[in-house]
């Protein structure tokens, strides 16, 4: 009988073994004329194999309530990547009826590619299988709803169209920290999830960076990513850097610091006035060292929510900051 611990190892394994590497000297070699067309396709269905194992996995976790709710975790990731069913199938049927299929060129490049994406997404999946299952059975209830699951679907799908590891990592913190923790709302967590599939890493480095020195002003920013030298207003690079802050500016992630009264609202500024004759000639520098930047709330959540492995718990006090 299966460990509950164990269940979506095991489930894991068994996606990631079905893609086999496919080796160029296995494939069957072309035949041609009458030969070919006296083949007779197999009346098996390979993707039904593949259904049957993974039911038996899931049945020999059936006594472990962990089990069950790390099963309904897997198959609702599995679900939303829609090419997870056409590979295991090809791969599997290249498997069992290797006498009876010839796969061109393409084909087997296809295969080759979608192993590597079968096996990124098996060690996901078992990165955060084993995290949940760390939480505490306080979770299995959240880890259930229908709510929470909705937002597997959504991330898997983002994780599908990402094309890097930093923001597949952000995304299995979000979904870890979602489950174990009520410091957001499941809307929030849906705009946290839309960020990461709209911002990219320099967008990520550039809210670590606030976040870590709040009051931060554009030049200190500059000189925290890339170094004391900064280049001319007129560049490309420059006009990079006005992109990112705007994005994330307008995006509701950064702002300018704000006073506030005590029931919370924002004051306004007061206008500065000019001495009389006095006009400057020049805009204001891309890399300005008189305003400061500071997350707004929203990004603050968002930090704590993508940046941080554990967040605070839904039955613990502590709380990790570390990015």
């Amino acid at each position: 009988m299966l460990h509950r611990d164990q269940f979506v190892v095991h489930v894991s394994a068994l996606v990631h073994r079905l893609p086999l590497t496919i080796d160029s000297t296995q494939l069957p070699r072309e035949r041609s004329g009458l030969a070919m067309d006296q083949e007779q396709p197999n009346s098996s269905n390979p993707e039904d194999s593949i259904i049957q194992d993974l039911k038996a996995e899931i049945e020999k976790a059936e006594p472990s309530r962990k089990g069950r709710i790390l099963e309904k975790f897997f198959l609702a990731a599995l679900s939303s990547i829609p090419w997870v069913g056409g590979v295991l199938s090809a791969a599997e049927g290249f498997r069992t009826e290797e006498g009876n299929v010839r796969l061109n060129r393409l084909q087997t490049q296809w295969l080759e590619e979608h192993q590597r994406k079968i096996g990124a997404l098996a060690r996901t999946l078992q990165e955060i299988g084993n995290r949940l299952a760390d939480l505490g059975s306080e979770i299995e209830e959240r880890i259930q709803s229908e709510e929470y699951l909705a937002l597997v679907c959504k991330a898997f799908r983002i994780w599908d169209e990402s094309d890097t590891e930093e923001k597949r990592r952000l995304l299995a913190n979000v979904l870890t920290n979602a489950a174990g923790t009520k410091l957001c709302s499941d809307d929030i967590i849906r705009i946290f999830l839309d960020w990461i599939r709209m911002y990219n890493e320099v967008h990520f480095a550039l809210m670590r960076e606030v976040y870590k020195n709040p009051g931060s002003t554009r030049f200190d920013i500059w000189v925290s990513l890339y170094g004391e030298q900064t280049p001319r207003e007129d560049s490309s690079q420059a006009d990079l850097f006005r992109y990112l802050i705007r994005e994330l500016n307008t995006g509701g992630v950064i702002r300018q610091p704000r006073e506030t009264n005590a029931a919370g609202q924002f004051m306004r500024k007061r206008p500065q006035r000019r001495a009389p004759g006095f006009a400057p000639t020049t805009m204001e520098s891309t890399f300005d060292d008189t305003k400061p930047y500071v997350l707004t709330e929203l990004g603050k959540e968002f930090v704590h929510y993508t940046m941080n492995e554990v967040v605070k718990r839904i039955a613990d006090e502590g709380q990790s900051d570390e990015l």
